[in-house]
């Protein structure tokens, strides 16, 4: 693959990361409510809870910032474990499983870009990542399975919220002047899950162009701190339009072709 592609995908799962971590960081700023039911997971009552919030919070935006001026291979990693852990306690507090699942694209996106770099070891956790580094077809076969794997989950994970008739898209449908919001919810619930097989089983690149802005127009609706909601959703926007960039190359897209035989 060329390497001012490889480049594209690198600064876009780096910017993803970063945006994944400064959008969940604000939350914690402002000390969001429903945290709590996942801090008690742990033994935290409120009290404390509100106290360690901001704290977490302005760490996370610390690593974001940093992430974006200086890509330490650390903090990709922290992501997809931090991630990883923070999407667990939804299902583990009582929320339902899709909400864990949805958020596959805060831990595919910095995981995408730690294979990208050619994965860690004990010499490299603590180095910076180049984006100048020359990427092997292997490796870019790893990066591409990645992406497409996270991006059946995301989009699996918000169709079958709408199909369980999530309170939130349900009004978000209703104040978009949508007469039966169950309706809309379901019907968009199963275009999610489709277009999600469809990624996984045959990514054609101007249809994940389409589902990118798609997913970049569907989560401004947030009712409540658009934009933040917005920001923290980026390993969502990031997996997309990294994956659009694999496939957009015409060498690349025959060596994939090729791969499905």
């Amino acid at each position: 693959m060329p390497n001012t592609t490889t480049q594209k995908i690198h600064y876009t799962l780096r910017i993803a990361t970063a945006c994944c971590f400064i959008g969940h960081g604000i939350f914690g700023v402002i000390t969001k409510v429903i945290w709590c039911n996942y801090f008690a997971l742990f033994g935290i009552g409120n009290a404390v809870a509100y106290k360690l919030m901001p704290l977490l919070g302005s760490f996370d935006i610390l690593l974001g910032l940093t992430m974006l001026i200086l890509p330490l291979r650390i903090i990709p990693v922290w992501l997809v474990i931090w991630g990883f852990i923070t999407a667990l306690c939804r299902p583990l507090s009582g929320e339902p499983l899709a909400e864990f699942i949805e958020r596959a694209g805060n831990v595919g996106a910095p995981l995408a870009l730690i294979i990208l770099s050619g994965g860690i070891n004990k010499t490299n956790l603590f180095g910076s990542i180049n984006p100048e580094t020359a990427v092997g077809e292997l490796t870019i076969y790893k990066v591409f399975y990645c992406l497409k794997i996270t991006a059946f989950l995301f989009l699996v994970g918000h169709g079958w919220l709408n199909l369980l008739l999530k309170k939130s898209l349900l009004s978000q449908y209703l104040s978009l002047g949508f007469e039966n919001p169950i309706k809309t919810a379901a019907a968009l619930g199963l275009y999610e899950i489709i277009s999600a097989l469809a990624v996984l089983l045959m990514p054609v690149r101007l249809f994940v162009f389409v589902l990118f802005l798609w997913k970049l127009a569907t989560e401004l609706l947030y009712p409540h701190l658009v934009f933040f909601e917005w920001l923290e959703r980026a390993g969502s926007y990031g997996v997309l339009l990294a994956l659009w960039f694999i496939l957009k190359s015409p060498v690349q897209k025959e060596q994939i072709t090729i791969s499905y035989r």
